[in-house]
């Protein structure tokens, strides 16, 4: 199994935008060999840096099908529009990605 993970600093005063991109974008995911399940995930708000942190989640039968993923027509589709919406970030987004440990 593998997780794939974007975290994003979202500005303060964003937040509503952005989570109306990903609640209204037109996800092929679900088409993809191997996808499993994709959670946005909202995390703490730093007020000191004026962001909330927000973290993309999805989970992959295997790495493989991961990359596949992103070398796909659905992952050119379902990305065509960042950087055209009313949402403000700091910097771009970080990604994580991890295998699991099987058995521990």
């Amino acid at each position: 199994m593998y997780i794939a993970m974007n975290r994003f600093k979202v500005q303060t005063g964003s937040e509503a935008d952005f989570e109306a991109v990903w609640k209204n974008r037109d996800s092929s995911l679900a088409e993809m060999k191997g996808f499993r399940e994709f959670h946005l995930l909202r995390g703490p708000v730093n007020e000191a840096e004026g962001y909330t942190l927000f973290a993309s989640h999805t989970v992959w039968a295997s790495h493989d099908d991961f990359v596949a993923w992103t070398k796909s027509e659905n992952f050119r589709a379902a990305h065509r529009n960042v950087g055209t919406t009313k949402v403000h970030y700091l910097g771009h987004p970080q990604f994580e990605g991890f295998s699991v440990v099987e058995g521990a």
